[in-house]
């Protein structure tokens, strides 16, 4: 009976106080709060970054090492490169790269191959995969091509990689030269003697293009300034000189962002093919 009423008044007590709170320790409070956040939170952090948007072409002009670059820029997902030929010689169907442009459906031109004083093309030109001229294996205003392949990928490379039945089957192309940068390189050799205006294709490597002319300058310079600097803004992986001097032809409709330029002078002599920018889904 002792023990009974011992243990009734020890519950009677325990009733009387309330039971401290259980303080939760902060860190475990927090991991669970962390764990009703985490999904949104890994969303943030492993989601798939979205992908560049392909920019819209734009002129760009700017001057390093005292040489003029006056070009577009374009990105080859959204735009690409067209030849457009002349069967009959130069000035037989384009007087100027702005009537060119303006026949295939273009925004933007400029004069391409070199040519022989007949109008023949100075090697091999590909327009809509059908061929005029011939493999230039001699000269080295042959010794690289701009082309691009049947699946559409654009690509400036030396002849030797790329080789007479390779360039045979290309969509587009244009035979020209000297390289003037390879691999991110100034080529070697390039003549310093020579001073004259240069029509030139760039790219990045990647997706990234750029045609446009220089103002007067040697082949040597232009090389040691493209592998330095970067007319549109970023690094110059290949870099194809063109016909230039007297037949520089660029011609850029307002539609381009900047746009609406002509760079040609009235004494310019009829040249025999430009490379033309179109849309993408243009043929």
């Amino acid at each position: 009976m002792r023990y009974l009423i011992i243990g009734l008044f020890t519950a009677l007590l325990v009733s009387c106080f309330p039971a401290s709170p259980v303080r939760q320790d902060p860190e475990v409070a927090n991991e669970g709060r962390k764990a009703e956040l985490a999904p949104a939170a890994r969303a943030q952090v492993v989601g798939e970054a979205p992908q560049s948007v392909a920019a819209a072409p734009r002129f760009i002009s700017s001057t390093l090492s005292g040489i003029i670059f006056d070009g577009v820029e374009f990105d080859s997902r959204n735009h690409r490169l067209v030849v457009a030929d002349q069967a009959d010689g130069p000035g037989s169907k384009f007087t100027d790269a702005a009537a060119a442009a303006r026949a295939r459906g273009g925004i933007a031109a400029v004069n391409a191959g070199f040519f022989t004083p007949e109008g023949a093309p100075l090697g091999l030109v590909v327009s809509a995969g059908k061929s005029s001229g011939a493999w230039n294996t001699a000269s080295s205003l042959g010794s690289a091509a701009w082309f691009e392949n049947p699946a559409g990928r654009m690509a400036i490379v030396r002849r030797e990689a790329l080789g007479r039945a390779g360039a045979a089957a290309m969509r587009e192309l244009i035979q020209a030269g000297p390289l003037l940068i390879q691999n991110g390189r100034a080529v070697g050799g390039l003549d310093s003697t020579k001073t004259s205006v240069r029509t030139i294709v760039l790219t990045d490597g990647g997706t990234r293009w750029w045609i446009g002319r220089s103002s007067p300058c040697t082949l040597s310079a232009l090389g040691r300034t493209l592998d330095t600097g970067e007319p549109a803004g970023w690094p110059v992986r290949e870099a194809l000189n063109l016909d230039g001097g007297r037949s520089s032809d660029l011609w850029i409709s307002g539609s381009v962002i900047e746009g609406r330029i002509l760079r040609r002078t009235p004494w310019n002599r009829p040249v025999r093919n430009f490379l033309v920018l179109v849309e993408r889904d243009a043929r």
